[in-house]
């Protein structure tokens, strides 16, 4: 089932809430993928409010295992001139298992302007890249993604991974839900460096939508590269960005990870 039909079916509460349950073909592990439960959020508060403003910001905390009938409900926390800011909460068997924020902004003249972060040089187009494929693959990616290595091998394992990455069916969905569904797709990028593979889990995500971010066009790819800043003590810091097919930026973030090895 994929995410447009998961919505479909969905039962929807005149208060925006959302009640779904969880195919085991979107699981990472013993949770849902942190891109589901992500957009699941998103969805959720934009049926609170359907005509809202374009998305420029979500902060996710994953609290608990989101998995089996989960239910998640909106609510504004504050509506400005230009902006709003709904809170939304994921429970499971009554337990919070994710909270959300996620700010909303209208376009606003600005002087500031800062040219954003352009993709790496030495791309390898995704029609001749490798796909990158393996049996340890969590059921999510295997299910509904594929994706290919956008980099040449690096002579040595590196906490830095770029890969060429879409949805295999993007039907019935917003452009901001599939830019958060796809946003969480790569492992964490300490995993290459680990010694001792071991469990990894997300805890938070920070995602910031770029003015004018586009839905994917053409064969749907997008280009995905996260970069641990730092490993210690049972956690990992990492910064993420997503670029379409054209080069042009989506969003960019940041990610804590909790490493167990």
């Amino acid at each position: 089932m994929s995410l447009g039909e998961l919505l479909a079916s969905a039962r929807r509460g005149h208060d925006g809430a959302l009640d779904v349950t969880v195919p085991e073909t979107w699981l990472q592990g013993r949770t849902a993928y942190g891109g589901l439960s992500a957009a699941l959020a998103l969805e959720a508060a934009r049926c609170l409010l359907p005509q809202v403003a374009p998305l420029r910001s979500a902060q996710i905390a994953f609290v608990g295992p989101v998995t089996g009938a989960v239910t998640a409900k909106p609510r504004i926390l504050r509506q400005g001139r230009n902006a709003l800011w709904i809170g939304v909460q994921i429970t499971s068997a009554e337990r919070v298992v994710l909270a959300a924020t996620f700010v909303f902004m209208q376009p606003l003249d600005s002087a500031a302007v800062i040219a954003s972060p352009r993709p790496p040089a030495d791309l390898v187009d995704p029609a001749e890249a490798a796909v990158a494929d393996s049996d340890q693959r969590p059921a999510f990616l295997r299910h509904h993604f594929e994706t290919r290595y956008a980099l040449p091998k690096a002579p040595s394992p590196q906490p830095d991974i770029c890969l060429w990455v879409r949805l295999l069916d993007r039907g019935g969905l917003h452009p901001e839900t599939e830019l958060l569904l796809i946003g969480d797709a790569l492992p964490p990028a300490v995993l290459p460096v680990m010694p001792v593979r071991g469990p990894v889990s997300s805890m938070t995500w920070q995602i910031n939508l770029f003015a004018g971010a586009a839905a994917a066009e053409g064969e749907g790819w997008w280009l995905l590269r996260s970069s641990a800043d730092e490993a210690a003590r049972g956690t990992s810091s990492q910064h993420m960005m997503i670029w379409d097919a054209q080069g042009r930026p989506g969003a960019s973030g940041t990610q804590t990870v909790a490493v167990f090895a």
